[in-house]
């Protein structure tokens, strides 16, 4: 291998034993082991358990980040923004499960970056900004943009983590129900609450 393809490997291996075992009971001994490599070439790489973790987070939390760029990039109505931003993430928890367990617990590493909350407080400022132009088009208070992102981002995110240790009901369902109740309100339930065709359910 190059040492890039190297770096890559051991990055791979490490989110796994990270998502399966957590941060405190993987060593780099099983890291180096289920990589075929020897511990040295860890250290080289990443100087040690805190470094290669610290890499891990900092990827996964960008490739999310990027997933709900691109979801949230192209204008839509606010049902439609809310409905991809859920299965955005409800689609990383089921594809990408060992770094969503990875993101979800709390960083080790002494004032390193990449807890969950920070994720999410970076997701909730893009729907900010989003949220701000909807609002000012409808003569709402824009300065209510952010109350309203953290409030809609943090739902959906306390919902992805419910799920992902029950799987049920279906990922589309799922999406569904909290589209339902953040634009229908508690009071104006659909009962029977379906995904929009046009805005996907991979």
């Amino acid at each position: 291998m190059t040492g890039d393809q190297r770096r890559s490997q051991l990055l791979d291996v490490a989110r796994e034993l990270f998502g399966e075992r957590g941060y405190g009971p993987t060593s780099v001994e099983e890291i180096a082991a289920r990589a075929g490599v020897s511990k040295p070439v860890v250290y080289e790489h990443f100087g040690g358990k805190e470094g290669i973790y610290a890499v891990v987070v900092d990827r996964e939390m960008q490739r999310l980040l990027d997933s709900f760029a691109t979801a949230l990039s192209s204008p839509g109505h606010p049902r439609d923004l809310l409905q991809r931003a859920a299965l955005v993430l409800l689609e990383y928890i089921e594809s990408d499960t060992d770094g969503f367990l990875v993101l979800t617990r709390d960083a080790p590493v002494p004032g390193g970056v990449g807890t969950y909350s920070s994720l999410i407080g970076e997701v909730a400022r893009k729907v900010e900004h989003i949220l701000g132009g909807q609002f000012a088009a409808r003569g709402y208070d824009p300065q209510l943009a952010e109350l309203y992102s953290q409030a809609l981002v943090g739902m959906v995110a306390l919902v992805g983590q419910w799920w992902l240790g029950t799987r049920t009901p279906e990922k589309s369902d799922v999406a569904a129900h909290l589209v339902n109740l953040a634009y229908n309100g508690l009071s104006h339930l659909d009962p029977a609450p379906r995904l929009a065709e046009d805005a996907g359910t991979s």
